[in-house]
């Protein structure tokens, strides 16, 4: 099975979102004042220190090495993170990594 066939056909219908990641493939539902994104990570990333309006995720499959503020957390299958507006944050994701998140912005990412 690829990766990014670890969502059900009823994620994988959504639209593809353009997530400037390489080795990334996103599923986006769009609401009218939030985001939730499926994600499959097929390479480690690195994604840079940013800040942007509150995040809420769950790690669904591998493993995410999470800093919000000061402070550093492993996070796994199961486990919850919430980043709260504003506070810088950076984030290294192993491969084979599924992630769901929830972005209280309608307009973080687009559709491709």
């Amino acid at each position: 099975m690829a990766l990014e066939d670890f969502f059900p056909e009823i994620v994988r219908d959504l639209p593809e979102a353009d997530v400037p990641l390489a080795g990334v493939r996103a599923y986006l539902f769009q609401g009218e004042a939030k985001q939730l994104l499926f994600m499959a990570f097929a390479e480690e990333v690195d994604v840079p220190e940013h800040d942007h309006a509150a995040q809420w995720g769950v790690v669904l499959l591998g493993e995410i090495e999470l800093t919000i503020g000061d402070d550093t957390n492993t996070y796994r299958p199961g486990d919850t993170y919430f980043i709260p507006a504003g506070v810088p944050h950076r984030a290294h994701i192993r491969a084979g990594s599924c992630l769901q998140d929830m972005f209280d912005q309608p307009d973080r990412y687009q559709a491709k």
